[in-house]
């Protein structure tokens, strides 16, 4: 066996020996510091990457601190309310609904069970006795100028709210010959039909705003169907509408229980001020008649006529009934909602207002006894009246306030009772401002025809 323990190698095997120890030597050193060089690179990619995260995340937190002391100009909230506020932020936004309009219900009347032995009151000696008469005509207009409501000074103003033996302005001015008439003119026909009338159910409808609301015939009496004319006004636009929509007269005019009268000329291009004509001067169209009822178009008749009669006015010793208004009850109130939904000329109302404000109107305060009304603001759809003088004179004032501004009427209402109260304090309108739930009870409400 060969011994290779002391066997010496050749110088040129020696030589390549060391050159390939050498290169040996030199790869397993490249290795390890490669190696080497791994691990730090993981170790210091870790140590920067935590680093970095941390530096974000103290980044975030300094970013929040300040967001919410300026939000909330007090401590600094949790994370969890950081959270929550983005969330909120970043959320979808809603689509607003609409507020619901509050419901009004109706109460009970006390009507009497029938109006078969109804008898009317004698003659009220509380209410006011005065001859009133009306300007029919003025011979010298000014500016050549027409108009259904005459021309009023403001001295004749000021003189027609003394309740006394007088002539006042209340519509209906005619003009000499030359001049053309100022409307609301109405077939003589029925001229002679409203004459005869003595207890009056009316309303009207012009501009085609609404459609023919016919009072419930269930619960009207024969008496009332017999002795009480229901009078519709229209004008020609409007009564070629409702035929289209099948009411059609029968020989003596009538659709129902209504007498349809057409107007023709109307006296106002506001289609609104043109029906405050038979709204508030029942008793310059109807003569001969003691009582009225108004109501709106937009109404249905549900009771009889002589049981709201005897119940408003008889029962409550009034001469002049109509509601308080279901929602407002001051004037301010009543002129922020007018314009909010442009419900007339914006200067037009503050023109009104600010009058009325310096000739003494002022807030409505219930706790205040001088304030002798339980609203200012009145639900003016339903009226019933007695053609006393002094209703007829406070229909007429509140007529010429609306003729002269504008056709908002419950704007003019509360002015022109306070001021008449105010210029006659021995003489009293006696005004029964009821619940508006009453008139609920006795009318129902229809929206108005669509444009």
């Amino acid at each position: 066996m060969a011994n290779f323990k002391n066997t010496e190698l050749l110088p040129e095997r020696r030589g390549i020996v060391g050159v390939v120890s050498k290169s040996l030597d030199q790869s397993e050193q490249k290795s390890r510091a490669y190696r080497r060089g791994r691990r730090f690179g993981r170790i210091s990619g870790q140590g920067f990457l935590f680093w970095l995260l941390s530096l974000g995340v103290f980044f975030f937190m300094y970013l929040a601190y300040l967001g919410l002391k300026m939000h909330f100009h007090g401590d600094v909230s949790s994370l969890r309310d950081v959270k929550e506020e983005l969330l909120v932020k970043n959320a979808p936004e809603q689509p607003r609904r609409k507020p619901h309009r509050q419901r009004f219900s109706a109460c009970e009347v006390p009507f009497l069970d029938s109006v078969t032995y109804l008898l009317e009151p004698k003659d009220n000696v509380k209410f006011a006795h005065f001859s009133l008469g009306y300007i029919e005509r003025e011979e010298k207009p000014p500016l050549n100028e027409a108009r259904f409501g005459g021309h009023l000074t403001p001295e004749e103003r000021e003189e027609s709210y003394h309740a006394s033996n007088r002539t006042i302005y209340c519509g209906f001015v005619s003009k000499p010959d030359r001049f053309p008439g100022t409307g609301f003119d109405v077939d003589e026909k029925d001229k002679k039909y409203m004459h005869k009338c003595i207890v009056v159910v009316s309303s009207c409808i012009f501009g085609s705003s609404d459609f023919l609301r016919r009072p419930n015939s269930k619960v009207i009496s024969e008496y009332s169907k017999k002795n009480v004319c229901f009078v519709m006004f229209v004008d020609e636009e409007s009564l070629v509408k409702l035929s289209a929509d099948g009411n059609i007269q029968d020989e003596n005019g009538n659709v129902g229980l209504w007498r349809i009268v057409i107007v023709k000329n109307l006296p106002y291009e506001d289609m609104r001020k043109t029906g405050k004509v038979p709204k508030f001067l029942s008793h310059r169209l109807f003569p001969s008649s003691r009582y009225s009822i108004w109501l709106d178009s937009k109404l249905r008749l549900n009771a009889d006529p002589m049981q709201i009669i005897e119940y408003f006015l008889w029962r409550a010793g009034s001469e002049y009934a109509i509601s308080n208004h279901y929602a407002r009850h001051c004037v301010w109130d009543e002129v922020l909602q007018n314009k909010r939904l442009n419900k007339y000329n914006h200067s037009a109302i503050d023109e009104q207002f600010h009058f009325y404000q310096s000739d003494g109107l002022t807030k409505f305060d219930s706790s205040d006894p001088q304030t002798h009304l339980p609203s200012f603001v009145p639900e003016g759809s339903f009226i019933v009246r007695a053609h006393t003088p002094m209703s007829n004179l406070f229909s007429c004032l509140w007529f010429n306030e609306i003729d002269h501004f504008t056709s908002r009427d419950q704007l003019s209402f509360a002015y022109t009772y306070l001021k008449l109260r105010r210029l006659n304090p021995e003489t009293h309108l006696y005004l029964n401002m009821f619940k508006d739930c009453e008139r609920r009870a006795i009318t129902k409400l229809f929206h108005h025809r669509l444009p």
